[in-house]
């Protein structure tokens, strides 16, 4: 039995969720079994006096199992569905006894709706906790009730960031929104409350079954609420390009259901579910952000026979861009860093960019001054490799040149502990090649950050020909500990993020040469859900320093006696860093001007070099043109044994360089396009713009064996 039946001398009956296996409550099968039996129990109660619905775990109730909602396809029998789980909710908060909710720990989606269906809401004061509905992330809405009750409670205004944002609060923000109406410190005095409040309040009734139930601040019908509604959405628009239809429901529900009786609302709110949870978005979203992280927080790609592993020192060799981001989120996680650089001056400088991430902190009241100390006291500054004594796992940041990156490794393996693990964090240069300068290539590793380190979530994994599982369950055990997201990838020339993130910014180059006008490629770029456009990336990121990578990859192909590949952005590349010397942001200007305290515009000679075609093209072909390099280039990294996990691949699509999410990653675009589908259109890409898009052998197999990724 889910739910555990307990009435007291007061007639005052304490359902307790406990579902049977399970780590945390979830709304499933089993769930509302148990909660429909208990409700009849309830109904029938002739002297029932009120109702405090709790949870034995941790947690209070997680919300529904995204595996039923992920199977729904019909958009008829999901909205039964909903409707008929509705209705239980719907019972409870008719019932002629008040009930209360006395929740001991998190309370998320589902969880927070069954907390809405009571007439109170006490919180234990658990730091941990939070309460949400983070639904809109999973291309979804609040569909039990949630999104026709939370307007009703707190209005619209107060209602609308919580719901399209998905933000998840600390039970004081909770509190403050109004989401809880009291905080209990201890577990007995949270009972003691719920009874006496009962006992204090035999007659109520849920706001919205009042006669002459007044909207707070206004249904969506009152002039200011209509004016409210109708700019969140032209500001939605802006943001999402109209990709993510869940936030743009969730104010289409508002807009439709706010002015009717609940009843009416709330089959709203259904029907708006049904539609969003049957739709590709939210299966593309779904996949990645649940099952496909959660299958690589579980360690699907760490070594299984491995036991767990603990880093207590680490050193950092650089402190530049990369360095001191790596020492940060290291110390963050509550480990001691040594941080080292050529002279303790430039030591000490990316010191100070450390404390300048933690002031801005300070600022946005994310930190307190106190975490900060901690923070600091334990990274060391230093030029004196000495220092390294005792580091279990250094990782090596210097600029990425193979010699140096060779040096510093003998310098540092002399320090360290003889069972510790050095890592490069190199983003192009075979992690094999590096290990040759090691004194124990079996310990020897690729950690690839991504910039800027302390927003950047992903963290990629190289394994060299001589890696051993122990030093790459270590290497991952650590990225976990960071709290950001591991993939595992094979060694190769660019590995797998750098060598797919760099077909869009090559595709973008290849437009602009084509005669494709600058301002057309990069707002077809954002249009299609990258973050940013091609060419503003490649100032980002450095047009020199792309130059540099590819003149690298060209001299290794060429000392392995392998063909050497040319595409129309390298004649960009060459214009831009040898002829006309604009080499990206951090050097004054590249495909943009940067004014001073202005916003940056694209470089206005752009035109006079790369004059825009009279054919023009399709914009279809430009979107296709950025999706199929990507998933093109994802698919050969597959064939080639680069990356192994489907997984991997989709989630470090997303998180490392933001191909856009809605479309679940590069390998799930594939399967949401249709296998077949994705050969033909590749193929007349191929014809049109050139060999790169070719179908690849490992797709025409798949095709052949009615496969998926």
């Amino acid at each position: 039995m889910a739910l555990k039946y307990q009435k007291d001398k007061d007639s005052i009956v304490t359902l307790t969720i406990d579902m049977e296996n399970q780590s945390v409550n979830i709304i499933n099968e089993e769930y509302l079994i148990s909660f429909q039996k208990n409700l009849k129990r309830l109904e029938k109660d002739t002297d029932l006096k009120g109702v405090i619905i709790t949870s034995a775990k941790k947690s209070f109730l997680a919300g529904a199992d995204l595996k039923t909602i992920y199977r729904q396809n019909d958009p008829q029998s999901c909205f039964n569905l909903v409707e008929e789980n509705k209705t239980l909710m719907r019972r409870l908060e008719l019932l002629t006894a008040p009930v209360v909710v006395a929740m001991n720990g998190t309370a998320l989606g589902g969880g927070l709706e069954l907390a809405l269906c009571c007439n109170y809401r006490i919180a234990l004061n658990n730091p941990k906790a939070k309460f949400g509905f983070p639904e809109v992330t999973l291309g979804l809405l609040p569909g039990g009730g949630g999104l026709t009750r939370l307007p009703r409670m707190i209005g619209i205004e107060s209602s609308l960031p919580l719901l399209i944002e998905g933000k998840q609060l600390t039970i004081l923000k909770a509190l403050e929104k109004g989401l809880i109406e009291e905080i209990a410190h201890t577990e007995e005095e949270m009972f003691q409350n719920a009874r006496e409040w009962i006992l204090k309040n035999q007659d109520c009734k849920q706001p919205w079954d009042e006669k002459g139930f007044i909207f707070p601040g206004g249904d969506s019908q009152y002039p200011k609420m209509t004016s409210f509604l109708e700019s969140s959405l032209s500001s939605l628009l802006k943001k999402t390009k109209g990709n993510y239809p869940a936030p743009e429901a969730i104010i289409n529900v508002i807009s439709e259901g706010t002015p009717l009786a609940f009843e009416s609302a709330s089959q709203i709110e259904s029907r708006y579910f049904a539609t969003l949870a049957t739709g590709k978005v939210s299966k593309n979203l779904m996949q990645a952000f649940w099952f496909q992280m959660n299958e690589i927080n579980s360690g699907s790609s760490r070594p299984s026979n491995i036991k767990p592993t603990t880093i207590t020192k680490v050193g950092i060799l650089g402190s530049g861009l990369m360095g001191h981001g790596i020492a940060y989120v290291t110390a963050l996680a509550g480990i001691n860093v040594v941080m080292t650089d050529a002279n303790q001056e430039g030591a000490e400088k990316g010191f100070s960019k450390i404390q300048n991430i933690l002031k801005n902190g300070l600022k946005k009241g994310i930190l307190e001054q106190d975490k900060i100390d901690n923070i600091l006291s334990r990274i060391t500054v230093t030029s004196n490799y000495k220092d390294l004594k005792g580091c279990d796992l250094i990782v090596e940041a210097v600029f990425e040149n193979q010699d140096l990156k060779g040096k510093v490794t003998i310098k540092a393996e002399k320090e360290m502990k003889s069972s510790g693990v050095f890592a490069s964090n190199t983003s192009t240069i075979p992690i094999t090649e590096l290990a040759e300068k090691s004194s124990r290539s079996n310990q020897f590793i690729g950690i690839h950050f991504f910039s800027p380190v302390h927003k950047m979530k992903l963290v990629e994994i190289i394994k060299g020909e001589k890696t051993s599982p122990e030093t790459l369950a270590k290497a991952f055990d650590y990225v976990l500990r960071i709290k950001k997201i591991p993939i595992v990838v094979n060694d190769s020339s660019g590995f797998y993020t750098t060598r797919v993130f760099e077909r869009y910014t090559c595709e973008g180059m290849a437009l602009l040469e084509e005669g494709v006008p600058p301002q057309v490629i990069e707002d077809i770029g954002k249009k299609a859900g990258y973050p940013v456009g091609p060419l503003a990336i490649l100032d980002e990121i450095n047009i020199g320093l792309a130059a540099r990578i590819r003149d690298q990859n060209w001299r290794n192909l060429k000392s392995k006696g392998e063909k050497i590949s040319t595409g129309p952005w390298d004649k960009v590349l060459n214009l831009m860093t040898e002829e006309v010397k604009r080499t990206g942001r951090s050097e004054g200007g590249g495909f943009y001007e940067y004014p001073e305290k202005e916003k940056k515009y694209l470089w206005p000679q752009l035109k006079q070099y790369f004059p825009s075609s009279e054919q023009g093209m399709a914009i279809q072909d430009i979107v296709d043109r950025y999706y199929f390099s990507q998933a093109i280039e994802t698919i050969r990294c597959y064939e080639e044994n680069v990356i192994t996990s489907v997984a991997d691949a989709n989630i470090g699509s997303i998180f490392g360089w933001g191909f856009p999410s809605f479309k679940g990653g590069t390998l799930q675009f594939v399967n949401d396009y249709g296998l077949s589908k994705f050969r033909d259109r590749a193929q007349e890409l191929s014809e049109k713009y050139g060999d790169r898009f070719t179908p690849p052998r490992l797709l025409l197999k798949m095709i052949k064996d009615e496969d998926t990724f």
